[in-house]
């Protein structure tokens, strides 16, 4: 396992529609390890594979003491509103508010293929939306409804 480079807010890659994974194979499981050293590294919430420079639909989230890989994620169903401050590992030192559902149902695949369904809330729900955000090309600034230059780096802000 391995930290990789993480991409910066210029890179058009940060900007493009991932493509879905069609391959379950130990390259994948290379990535998503990669991904989660590369996280923690970082004291990350999540991490998408473009902010590693790879265009796939493969996104991992940490907090509230749960651990998550989502390999084609779907979100299927939102509830509540909630405006929380956000930050990005692609964003170093950018901070701010941004609107997200409180509850979250998603549909994904395991590093397997396997499908699964879960619901999320809170800031878990937070992290799985900004990570898919990501896999569509929409970034948190383009969500911030407010900046907070007051944020600490802190684990459970940066996404």
């Amino acid at each position: 396992m391995a930290t990789r480079k993480i991409i910066l807010s210029k890179d058009p890659i940060l900007r493009k529609v991932c493509r879905p994974v069609t391959v379950f194979d130990l390259g994948l499981a290379q990535l998503l390890d990669d991904m989660r050293d590369t996280m923690r590294h970082n004291d990350g919430a999540g991490l998408a594979a473009p902010q590693v420079g790879i265009s796939k639909r493969v996104v991992i989230v940490e907090a509230d003491e749960q651990y998550l890989e989502l390999v084609n994620p779907e979100i299927i169903k939102t509830s509540g509103n909630c405006s929380g401050v956000e930050g990005c590992l692609s964003f170093p030192g950018e901070y701010g508010y941004v609107d997200r559902p409180k509850k979250v149902i998603f549909k994904a695949q395991d590093r397997q293929g396997v499908y699964y369904e879960a619901t999320v809330y809170e800031m878990l729900a937070r992290a799985v939306c900004h990570e898919i955000d990501h896999l569509n090309g929409v970034l948190f600034v383009d969500k911030m409804t407010k900046i907070d230059k007051t944020a600490k780096e802190t684990k459970g802000v940066k996404e």
